[in-house]
């Protein structure tokens, strides 16, 4: 099983070198079918492998190969490995199936882009790094893979770096994404000073079997340190300003980086490493309430941005902070589960709203859409469906993964959670079905010019949309309370730690039977409720928001522009450290290092400057030299003497 898993790895790597060394001189045709078959065999092989596992027993389901030794220095020891599990397996599938969709729509989206060949290098080498990172069996190699993502997120979302907003946005998303790793990197080196090992089995294993009490100090430390790096990665407070920016990458890259896959990561990190997390109950206390006020946070920016993607942008950054509240109250299937239907559903409206784009020649702003439902009846009905399973509206697959959470969420952690969590979900009804809603009904307010080349996407562009509103439709019932797939599949790797079942108690958490099922309700209520909302206002009586935007125009303003986040991190940030930098440059580069080597060049050339006098060509200035120097040596001898 092993060696099929090393070719998951290989064909993105494959298609990764082709494109990138002679995709220049093919056909476009031959780099698209090399990008999406890479990834097509990569994820014909992760369904084997997940059928492989199937049919072993659940306390089977662990297999890990060392592929080489890496790094032996001193008493630290690190060898390139892999590790497969129900917890990789899942992740390999959302990553390979759902880029696979998005590898087959890009080909339509880009086919007339220059950078053709360089965009399907780039997102087959992305697609390599985050399957590393998932599928690594140490800290560190995960730490490669976890690096590499990074630098292939840099160079999707500036993909067109002509442009200056493209270029800016790709810089802010890696220095950010830096901040977080620097104390991922920490927490690693903190796990080898504790453990003596980076290994996964090895450090999970003395983590549970060792002398380590629940709050220990070490502990807390290591997990902090690990959730700076989710952070950073996941886009959560107070690191979460780059996320919204990189929409100035193609479409496509919105749905496969910023929405499937590489901001699940620190999502995904966490629940790997379950075991330490459990062991801090301060950490987790601070996971949940930081992904508890990223949910509400994010959700309530949604709800008045008018870019067709900042508006989904916001909603990720909104339904990661969900994940990290069902990983904070120790729900880490809830917050799988939830990783992959979200990877269904976002993905498809990312890829709905490109097809708008598309179709409107590059338009994003939604105040200059509607009525589109007519025109591109494919994507709109694709659409809708992606926006039903977000709000939350059964049976469609969010309803059961954010259930899951508000549930687990009440149950084991606070009211407050689940408050919180409840008013977000109520926002996410509104903006989501507010942005259906500008975009494909009411009167066409697009530009003529514009309107008169109103089409469809093409076949390539429109299948994928149908496959993930397929799965988004019917994601969700692997994960019904009572008889949860999931949670059977994932029992392996969380045990009693990740999933409250239906019955009423399980590690200690104790509910009535009938709770879930009011939950189920009062969830659906709602969503209905912020659904009803967006229709009374964007339908019903479309000129009552501009009326309460004048009414309300502080906290109006204050959503639009963001609560003024990214100035406030300009005015305590950016500018003091470019003004430092400033200085450092003027005062300590071009004034001590420049000026002491400048300094030094300047004396020995007024040296040799000074010397060159004695060369001067004429005999008798050297038989003048000569007949000195003969003095000299006879006044030297005759006074020693």
């Amino acid at each position: 099983m092993l060696n099929l898993v090393a070719l998951i790895l290989l064909f993105p790597l494959i298609g990764t070198a082709i494109n990138g060394l002679i995709g220049k001189n093919l056909r476009k045709e031959t780099v698209g079918y090399v990008a999406c078959g890479a990834i097509g065999l990569s994820f014909f092989v992760s369904i084997l492998v997940f059928i492989g596992l199937l049919l072993l027993p659940p306390d089977a389901r662990l297999f890990e190969k060392q592929l080489f030794s890496w790094i032996e220095s001193g008493s630290f020891k690190s060898a390139a490995g892999l590790q497969v599990d129900p917890l990789s397996t899942i992740m390999i599938l959302v990553v390979t199936g759902v880029g696979f969709l998005i590898h087959v729509y890009s080909i339509g989206y880009m086919h007339s882009d220059k950078g053709y060949h360089r965009y399907f290098c780039y997102l087959n080498l992305f697609t390599f790094s985050m399957l590393l990172l998932v599928l690594s069996n140490n800290f560190l190699l995960m730490f490669i893979g976890w690096e590499a993502v990074g630098l292939c997120s840099y160079l999707l979302i500036g993909f067109w770096f002509e442009k200056k907003s493209a270029s800016n946005a790709a810089k802010k998303a890696f220095v950010v994404n830096r901040v977080g790793d620097f104390g991922f990197a920490l927490g690693i080196m903190l796990i080898f000073l504790t453990f003596h090992t980076i290994d996964f089995t090895e450090v999970f294993s003395a983590a549970s079997h060792g002398n380590f009490a629940a709050g220990n100090f070490t502990i807390t430390i290591i997990t902090l340190l690990l959730f700076m790096g989710a952070t950073g990665k996941s886009a959560q407070i107070p690191l979460y300003t780059w996320l919204p920016d990189a929409m100035e990458g193609p479409t496509p890259v919105s749905a496969l980086i910023h929405a499937a896959t590489m901001v699940t990561a620190g999502v995904y990190m966490i629940a790997r490493c379950n075991v330490l997390y459990m062991l801090s109950p301060f950490t987790m206390t601070v996971v949940a309430s930081i992904g508890a006020v990223t949910a509400l946070f994010a959700a309530s920016i949604g709800l008045v941005q008018n870019d067709i993607k900042r508006v989904l942008a916001y909603s990720t950054i909104s339904q990661l902070g969900y994940m990290f509240v069902a990983c904070g109250v120790g729900a880490f299937t809830g917050g799988i589960f939830h990783l992959m239907t979200h990877a269904f559903f976002k993905a498809l409206l990312f890829l709905g709203s490109g097809s708008v784009i598309h179709a409107l020649s590059g338009e994003q702003d939604m105040r200059k859409m509607g009525g589109l439902r007519h025109h591109i009846p494919t994507t709109y009905k694709t659409f809708l469906v992606g926006t039903i399973a977000i709000a939350g509206i059964p049976p469609f697959a969010g309803f059961f993964s954010k259930d899951e959470i508000l549930l687990e969420s009440l149950v084991r952690g606070n009211f407050i959670y689940w408050a919180i969590g409840a008013l977000a979900a109520f926002f996410t009804a509104f903006y989501m079905f507010r942005l259906l809603f500008m975009t494909f009904h009411g009167e066409s307010r697009v530009e003529h010019h514009v309107a008169e080349h109103l089409h469809e996407s093409p076949k390539n562009m429109t299948l994928p949309l149908t496959v993930l509103a397929i799965l988004s439709f019917f994601g969700g019932f692997l994960g019904i309370p009572g008889a949860s797939a999931i949670s059977n599949f994932l029992s392996p790797v969380f045990g009693e730690r990740g999933h409250a079942e239906i019955s009423g108690t399980e590690a200690g958490v104790h509910h009535n039977a009938w709770l879930p099922y009011l939950m189920m309700v009062v969830s659906t209520v709602i969503a209905i409720a912020g659904i009803y909302l967006a229709y009374q206002m964007y339908i019903k009586k479309p000129e009552l928001p501009k009326k309460l935007a004048e009414r309300f125009s502080l906290i109006y303003k204050l959503l639009l522009n963001k609560y003024y986040v990214d100035e406030i991190y300009d005015a305590l940030f950016v500018n003091p450290t470019k003004i430092m930098a400033v200085q450092l440059w003027k005062r300590v580069d071009a004034l001590m290092i420049d000026g002491s080597v400048n300094g030094i060049a300047r004396l020995v050339g007024w040296f040799g400057n000074t010397l060159r006098y004695l060369q001067t060509g004429y005999i008798r200035n050297y038989a003048f030299y000569i007949v000195v120097g003969c003095i000299c040596i006879i006044v030297y001898v005759a006074l020693g003497k």
